[in-house]
């Protein structure tokens, strides 16, 4: 397998070979995690660190879980309480917990280029689970390991992203994922919503969510980032659903055996009908949060074992 990455930091660095051989990986766990498999080995003696400075329910479940399932000492650091809110500097904290020897630290920030800065400053792998409106590399992961088990592959599928592009690290990742496994991508937005420079990302632009679905293969829809937005970007959320979130209606033009997704929490009856939602025969969002664990999973395992790589040749 290859996969030669120190941290996880974005999907931007990762070679195609290497997002395959983290897929093949989670792959594997998910269908041990189904069985009820333990792998206790994987990460035994290891510490990882999760550090939250937003809040995150899936994600920050998913990587505890991860780490457990495969046996290392997780620690949930309380970043509402922590001597940041005393006027710490990330820089600072990024010290104290370099001292404490962990060996994984898992980090989400409001602010884009944090968990980079962060990984300069830490003798450990680092595992970007969001930095602001940059990236989110592990849900484009699971995003792309759940599209792949539903769809039997990864490549030359017409995939929708629809919704809040403009805020979303979501987004941004998954194009970046989804471009480098060679698939056909369009964005579905308001103008409003629709990042600056869009025409350079070598996707498909659209208004409308009629055109945009047409044929499409796979739907993926996005939450509306309020807590990213300074001003009125959407008249009001009757209207956005009425013309951008998703109903039967809107999904009759994409393939009849099109699967829906989102990377949660939805906002039901804004971007997306809860009929569709928890429509089994199209909806995959509960596979997604499946998936979430096994890619996890795979990621530290990999990045672990570079580590211990590391660590061994600078031993000898």
């Amino acid at each position: 397998m290859t996969f030669r990455a120190k941290h996880l930091l974005g999907i931007e660095p990762l070679h195609p070979t290497e997002i395959t051989t983290l897929l093949d990986l989670a792959d594997s766990y998910a269908e041990h995690n189904r069985r009820g498999v333990a792998h206790r080995d994987v990460l035994a003696g290891l510490t990882q660190i999760n550090m939250f400075f937003e809040n995150s329910t899936r994600t920050q479940a998913s990587f505890e879980l991860a780490g457990k399932r495969l046996g290392a000492d997780v620690m949930n650091m309380g970043m509402q309480a922590s001597s940041i809110k005393k006027g710490e500097t990330l820089i600072d904290t990024a010290l104290t917990l370099n001292a404490m020897r962990p060996d994984l630290l898992v980090v989400r920030h409001p602010h884009s280029g944090a968990v980079d800065l962060l990984a300069q400053k830490v003798n450990c792998a680092v595992l970007n689970a969001g930095d602001g409106k940059h990236e989110h590399p592990t849900q484009a992961l699971l995003d792309a390991l759940t599209i792949r088990r539903a769809k039997g592959r990864l490549h030359r599928l017409s995939i929708a992203i629809c919704g809040d592009i403009a805020h979303s690290r979501v987004a941004r990742s998954n194009i970046m994922l989804l471009g480098k496994m060679e698939n056909r991508i369009r964005l579905i937005a308001p103008p409003t919503l629709m990042p600056s420079g869009v025409a350079d990302f070598g996707v498909e632009v659209f208004e409308n969510m009629e055109e945009g679905l047409k044929d499409v293969d796979v739907v993926m829809m996005l939450r509306l980032q309020k807590e990213r937005m300074d001003g009125g970007f959407i008249p009001s959320e009757r209207e956005y659903f009425h013309r951008y979130g998703l109903d039967a209606a809107k999904l009759a033009h994409a393939k009849s055996d099109a699967i829906v997704m989102h990377p949660g929490p939805m906002n039901r009856g804004v971007e997306i009908d809860g009929t569709i939602a928890d429509d089994i025969n199209r909806s995959v969002i509960q596979e997604q949060v499946e998936m979430g664990v096994a890619v996890r999973m795979a990621a530290m395992d990999l990045l672990a074992q570079n580590m211990r790589a590391e660590r061994k040749a600078v031993i000898v």
